[in-house]
């Protein structure tokens, strides 16, 4: 399955503490659930065991929205919630 970063998911990664990489291994292996205008979310946990603006997380959670393609997915926006 083939998966595209948008360019304003890509251009988020680094200000929301996601990688590519996180991102890809979400939509692939992650939980799935319905979103808003017919986009699917993907949801996945991450250990993290690191700090981020100052604080430390043991995980992070990695949240995809995405639209179907023909051949894949393209993820349209990411959020990476911290704990």
């Amino acid at each position: 399955m083939k998966v595209t970063l948008h360019p304003h998911a890509k251009q988020r990664l680094a200000e929301r503490g996601a990688t590519e990489s996180e991102v890809i291994a979400t939509v692939s292996q992650g939980g799935t659930f319905p979103a808003k205008f017919g986009r699917t979310g993907f949801r996945r946990n991450f250990p993290f065991g690191s700090e981020w603006r100052g604080q430390y997380y043991s995980n992070k959670q990695v949240i995809a929205y995405a639209v179907s393609e023909p051949d894949g997915w393209m993820v349209i926006t990411v959020i990476t919630k911290f704990f």
